[in-house]
């Protein structure tokens, strides 16, 4: 089976991708599409990360255009949570189902599943839209039990560690 998976950022795709793997006849490729990151430095860190972290554990990966202008067009006025968070969401899960679609992959995933501060149901209905709209199969998986383990392996590995979620909301959040 191959299974596009949406990665948001390194450390968070360490446990997805292995527990994807453990099923040995998937073949995983990543996403890396996430035009909420800001500012641009940032998005760049993570996208090096996830380049370097692809790179030495054999992990195909497709990098999406950065265009931080179709987040901040989405979200509009909407800048608060829960709200904001559900748009940018069904933003990178519908265009990575539509990247499934157009790459013959049999179902997508995504590494937002993996952490405990994100809506995992909320996650899991945008990704059913999305398998509706695409015709690609979601998979629901529930990544949270590994998410600390991976978040200690990306810090004995050197790998980039982000502060906040990514976008300029969430920046300015833990900021303040």
């Amino acid at each position: 089976m191959k299974i596009l998976l949406h990665i948001c950022c390194a450390p968070c795709s360490i446990h997805p991708f292995s527990e994807l793997l453990k099923d040995k006849t998937s073949r995983i490729t990543g996403f890396f599409y996430n035009p909420n990151i800001h500012p641009a430095e940032e998005y760049e860190k993570r996208r090096k990360a996830l380049l370097e972290y692809s790179e030495k554990n054999r992990l195909d990966a497709i990098f999406g255009k950065y265009d931080p202008e179709t987040f901040f067009k989405e979200i509009g006025t909407r800048t608060e949570a829960p709200e904001r968070c559900n748009i940018c969401w069904r933003m990178r899960l519908a265009k990575t189902a539509e990247c499934a679609k157009n790459n013959n992959f049999d179902s997508f995933t995504t590494t937002l599943l993996v952490s405990p501060y994100q809506n995992r149901e909320e996650i899991i209905n945008i990704g059913a839209e999305c398998q509706k709209v695409f015709g690609v199969e979601f998979i629901s998986s529930d990544f949270r039990g590994g998410f600390r383990e991976a978040q200690e392996k990306a810090r004995e590995q050197g790998i980039y560690r982000q502060k906040y979620c990514g976008c300029a909301y969430s920046q300015k959040k833990n900021e303040g």
